[in-house]
């Protein structure tokens, strides 16, 4: 299985930067997703390391070949990549069968009648689809073909498979079981997936790492649960998270183990163990909804009034009202308090988060305390 690496790609059209000096390394046997808002440069690297974008600098290894360098003059086309491409609209050929479909590159490629009909057969197992061998792509439901794409692209064994935004034609609830598919199949293969999507949801499920891009720079390169808990900036904090983090203005004093925060509509301390000296600074205060405890009766001054209240069974999402400063809440089973309650409320875990208003970058990280 082979390593990608990208070196100080950039990728320009006219005046407009896509990507920005991109460095990058994907292992073996990973899946990666590049993530981000649209026009982020996400699908430009894509098809850079693909080879169907040429660079407008840097260098690109698959399995340490050079297949990109704009100072040695080397650009190998697609088809000499040994890459597989998932297309956002699968690209089926309707007069033809799903066999058809799935042994077609590989009739291209001379392989022998007997060797087509083995590994068709064994792609049609592994995927799930030996019943549809015999059926066009017009009888099929998107998930099956979905199923047949992803079986051509395996098809001639790539060392590596790009999926540009494979389940966004799909409705939600086969999109999730498309997620747990895709995961499985990534196991079973054993092969390198470079996946591309606007979805934060799809990368944190599936993802070994996140590749999170903002204006064709690159933000946050890490493993999901760390870019979930371990933001980098105020952007990745934003971007990944459903519902989104809470950001709080307010000015901090103090350093080390314990600083002072006062918002708006409350004071509170932080305890955190790698905060710098900080003095009447202006932070951000990041808190997930889901370290805002709230308790039926309000104490001392940690009590808000129920903005709104919207349960959906499994969990219960609250936006809390204390003051000018909203906050949201997310409780993990069904509840239905009355709009306009007054409530207590606190914050747990270590997980807080401080932010440089000004740079935007993580400082801190802690538990919060209100005073």
């Amino acid at each position: 299985m082979p390593q990608i690496v990208l070196r100080n790609i950039t990728k320009r059209f006219t005046k407009f930067v896509a990507v920005d000096n991109l460095d990058l390394t994907i292992n073996d046997g990973e899946f990666i997703t590049l993530l981000g808002p649209s026009g982020c440069g996400k699908t430009t690297t894509l098809r850079m390391i693909a080879g169907l974008e040429t660079p407008t600098e840097g260098e690109i290894l698959i399995d340490s070949q050079v297949v990109f360098s704009a100072t040695k003059g080397i650009n190998v086309p697609p088809n000499k990549r040994d890459v597989g491409f998932l297309f956002q609209n699968y690209a089926l050929w309707p007069h033809m069968t799903v066999y058809q479909n799935i042994a077609f590159g590989l009739e291209n490629l001379k392989w022998s009648k007997s060797d087509i009909a083995s590994r068709v057969a064994e792609l049609l197992a592994l995927l799930k689809i030996e019943q549809f061998s015999k059926r066009y792509p017009s009888e099929l439901s998107g998930g099956q073909q979905q199923r047949v794409a992803i079986a051509r692209t395996l098809a001639p064994k790539p060392k590596v498979l790009f999926l540009d935004e494979p389940l966004s034609n799909l409705d939600a609830k086969l999109r999730l079981e498309m997620r747990t598919e895709l995961k499985r199949l990534h196991l079973d293969t054993k092969s390198t997936f470079v996946y591309v999507t606007h979805d934060q949801l799809e990368a944190m499920t599936m993802s070994t790492r996140v590749c999170l891009m903002k204006n064709g720079l690159l933000q946050q390169y890490d493993p999901p649960l760390t870019v979930y808990n371990r933001p980098i900036n105020l952007f990745v904090a934003d971007f990944v998270g459903n519902p989104t983090m809470n950001f709080i203005s307010a000015k901090a004093t103090g350093k080390g183990s314990s600083i002072l925060l006062e918002a708006e509509s409350f004071k509170a301390s932080m305890t955190t163990s790698q905060a710098p000296e900080l003095k009447d600074a202006e932070v951000v205060i990041g808190i997930r909804p889901e370290y805002v405890c709230i308790s039926d009766e309000p104490t001392g001054k940690a009590h808000a009034v129920i903005y709104s209240n919207m349960p959906s069974g499994m969990e219960t999402t609250i936006r809390l009202q204390l003051g000018k400063t909203m906050l949201t809440s997310v409780i993990f089973r069904g509840v239905d308090y009355p709009v306009d309650k007054k409530v207590g409320f606190s914050f747990i875990g270590s997980d807080i988060l401080l932010f440089d208003k000004k740079s935007e970058r993580t400082i801190a990280s802690g538990s919060l305390q209100l005073i």
